[in-house]
């Protein structure tokens, strides 16, 4: 599902403040999943390259350098997919189920609004979530981030509270129908509910008030396995029903993987590096052992090996053509056939993911980290980083095209991996900060980029563990990470916190609202967010 179908699904509503008339739940759902996930995909173009998932193939691009355009809608469709394609059709849905007593309906909108709240909050920061549906208004006041995470639990726990019922017609439903994600299992929505509710509470770990046995608790009641992961379908026949990240679609043909991303799985990066494993690679022979995940997630240059761009510099720095890093499908050419075979997360029919069992995993081990419990903090790092193996494991094919054992190489080098003290600490004491939240980034990369975002942000980006600065990147919580230089004008030497509202609705129609929260301010997306302070 993507733009066009699910515009089509969604005229059941002309006015985004009321509705004309309201269809069965099973009808508005597929839209409304898609929609969100495509208005993920959609900004990822743009926050992908803040938290240098990746940047473009050119040198001076403005977003590479925290920037934005202004007078731009770019960097707005999660807005725009929260506040319209949600909208009055979730209120609908929602109201329509609890007529019907189909409580599983219920508590998957609730727990949908809610996630839509949690996602736009962290991306935005001040949102607009007490008037935004009131019938006949024409501006909008804006509510805090702290009311908003309130609401986010709220939501979550009425969600909770509908799933678990099953009286009515729950039994008889037609949730499967629409049910692009879970395809209409309960339990597992109700799994995904709780892990709303880790995530919600994980980002406040800057506050006196962060709760991290609150976080252990809702991870332990979350997903329990990577069965349960959260994603949702796309069917990849033809553009209107094909993931936004998919040849296909062609929106990631200029776009490169980053230094930091290769850093982490080639064995350079400071943080995830064993001396021990240098000359180990069963095909890169003389080099450091490479992370299995390596080729499955990343593309290599035309020589073979695998390098990544610098913000702001692009391909430019390799001089050699043949050492200049390719596109997501590691095709020689940017003008990328629509049935390019699939790679990773960027297949024409690949499930996009919004939350996973190993990114949860990961929250609850920084989480112990910080309550000292440094014994349930390494057996969720282990658990997550076997949980990500095993979930790229599931992309590695051999077919005509491979020139050699993908599989067997897979799992050649994992057994290295897994078995190196350095890299899989053995002992509590062993294990740092700064490997739980690179092996999240890496489980994360290439779908879960607000919560990247909101791990570097909390960790002001370049912070040491003890929360200092310093002008060495291998202490960072994130090591090896650097902002990049220059910084956008605008910024004041600051990086980015926060994305704009989006253009067409809040700088066109809702000024006086904006300037109450500062957001006519040229650096308004500096402003540090509520919840990293």
């Amino acid at each position: 599902m993507a733009t066009t179908s699910c515009d089509s699904y969604l005229d059941v509503n002309t006015n985004p403040n009321g509705p004309d008339q309201v269809v069965a739940p099973q009808f508005y759902l597929p839209a409304i999943q898609s929609e969100l996930a495509l208005g993920i995909q959609f900004d990822a173009r743009y926050l992908g390259r803040y938290i240098q998932n990746w940047n473009l193939r050119d040198e001076d691009n403005t977003w590479d350098r925290h920037g934005y355009v202004s007078g731009s809608d770019a960097a707005g469709q999660l807005w725009r997919s929260v506040y319209w394609t949600m909208g009055e059709n979730l209120t609908d849905m929602i109201s329509k189920a609890e007529e019907e007593e189909r409580w599983d309906f219920v508590g998957v909108g609730y727990v949908l609004r809610a996630f839509g709240w949690q996602l736009l909050t962290d991306y935005h920061g001040e949102i607009i979530v007490k008037q935004a549906f009131e019938p006949g208004r024409t501006t909008f006041d804006y509510d805090s981030q702290e009311y908003v995470y309130e609401e986010v639990r709220r939501l979550t726990m009425l969600a909770i509270e509908n799933l678990e019922r099953t009286d009515g017609k729950v039994g008889s439903s037609t949730l499967a129908q629409g049910d692009l994600i879970y395809n209409g299992d309960r339990e597992k929505w109700l799994r995904f509910a709780y892990g709303l509710l880790a995530v919600n509470e994980s980002r406040l770990t800057n506050k006196s008030s962060f709760n991290p046995d609150k976080v252990i608790e809702y991870v332990d009641k979350a997903l329990q396995s990577n069965a349960d992961d959260a994603s949702v379908r796309f069917e990849g026949a033809v553009s209107t029903d094909t993931n936004f990240f998919g040849p296909r679609r062609g929106n990631l043909n200029p776009y490169r993987q980053s230094k930091f991303i290769v850093s982490l799985l080639d064995g350079t990066n400071p943080a995830l590096n064993d001396p021990a494993l240098q000359g180990e690679d069963p095909v890169f022979t003389s080099e450091h052992l490479k992370d299995p995940r390596l080729p499955v997630m990343l593309a290599p240059a035309n020589d073979g090996k695998y390098r990544g761009v610098t913000p702001g510099v692009g391909v430019t720095e390799y001089t050699v053509a043949n050492e200049r890093p390719r596109n997501p499908w590691a095709t020689a050419s940017d003008v990328v056939p629509a049935t390019t075979p699939n790679k990773y997360l960027f297949g024409n029919n690949a499930r996009f993911p919004l939350m996973t069992y190993a990114q949860l995993q990961f929250i609850k081990a920084e989480a112990a980290y910080i309550k000292g419990d440094q014994s349930t903090a390494l057996d969720a790092y282990t658990e997550g980083v076997n949980a990500h193996m095993d979930f790229v494991r599931t992309f590695v094919t051999n077919d005509a095209s491979t020139e050699i054992d993908e599989v067997a190489v897979f799992e050649e080098r994992r057994a290295e991996y897994v078995a190196s003290e350095e890299l899989m600490p053995k002992t509590a004491a062993e294990l740092t900060l700064q490997k739980i939240m690179l092996q999240k980034y890496i489980a994360q990369w290439g779908w879960g980029f607000i919560e990247t975002w909101s791990d570097l942000r909390r960790y002001d980006y370049i912070a040491n563990p003890d929360g200092t600065i310093d002008d060495n990147p291998a202490n960072n919580v994130f090591a090896g990470f650097e902002l990049p230089s220059p910084l956008f004008g605008l910024n004041q030497g600051k990086p980015a916190y926060r994305f704009r509202p989006r253009y067409n609705s809040e700088y066109m129609w809702n000024v006086a609202s904006l300037e109450k929260i500062g957001g006519m301010e040229q650096d308004y997306h500096t402003v540090e967010m509520w919840f990293s302070k």
